[in-house]
């Protein structure tokens, strides 16, 4: 065979098999997703009684596993893996769901978490006494104000989720009012009431099983 045809037949196996390796990298199906959720209800306050603000009671479920929300029809199923209800968050497990879910607050933060710790331990939820997800000003994921009556996530507190299918997600909860922005101290109390329960996260969920998040 002459250097010429050798050269040529070379180049063409170099580019077959990059367009191969790249149509394969283009078509393949990642098990890693991340996302932003914006403004998710959470039992807005419909009044006061004694003074304290009060919604209807009605927890909002959603699906990391689907990135959406769960009709409340769907509460007693496995459709969902995390609900909100003010400031109570629960997860698909324990005296919540039928699912195998669970959750932990993991104190560093969102970025650096690339793994869930081998010594992990998902609690699941036991209403009304206690929760996987520590409900109450600075147990959890927030801390409360009560001076300027202002509810604001606790930086380096991250959510380990344990779906209800199993899998394994990380949640951060970035704002508590709507529109991502928690009002100045100084607003009025009206605002800050009428703002509130609006909230904005993000999280990264894995759905091959792994505790990976890279």
């Amino acid at each position: 065979m002459k250097k010429s045809n050798v050269f040529a037949f070379v180049l063409l196996s170099a580019v077959f098999f990059y367009a191969c390796t790249k149509d394969d990298n283009a078509t393949g199906t990642s098990t890693l997703t991340s996302n932003v959720v914006k403004d998710l209800v959470a039992d807005t306050i419909v009044g006061l009684v004694n003074g304290q603000p009060v919604g209807v009671g009605k927890f909002t479920f959603y699906s990391l596993e689907n990135n959406a929300v769960v009709p409340s029809t769907d509460s007693n199923s496995t459709k969902w893996d995390i609900a909100f209800r003010g400031t109570t968050i629960i997860t698909n497990a324990g005296t919540s769901g039928p699912g195998a879910g669970g959750a932990f607050v993991y104190t560093g933060t969102f970025d650096e978490l690339k793994t869930v710790p081998t010594d992990s331990t998902f609690k699941k939820d036991n209403a009304p006494t206690s929760y996987a997800i520590t409900s109450g000003s600075n147990k959890g994921w927030y801390v409360y104000d009560p001076v300027n009556n202002l509810i604001t996530p606790i930086p380096g507190r991250v959510l380990v989720i344990k779906t209800a299918k199993g899998n394994f997600a990380k949640v951060e909860i970035m704002n508590y009012y709507k529109g991502g922005s928690t009002p100045a101290p100084s607003a009025s109390d009206d605002i800050k009431l009428k703002t509130q329960r609006f909230y904005t996260f993000r999280f990264v969920h894995q759905a091959n099983g792994t505790a990976s998040f890279q």
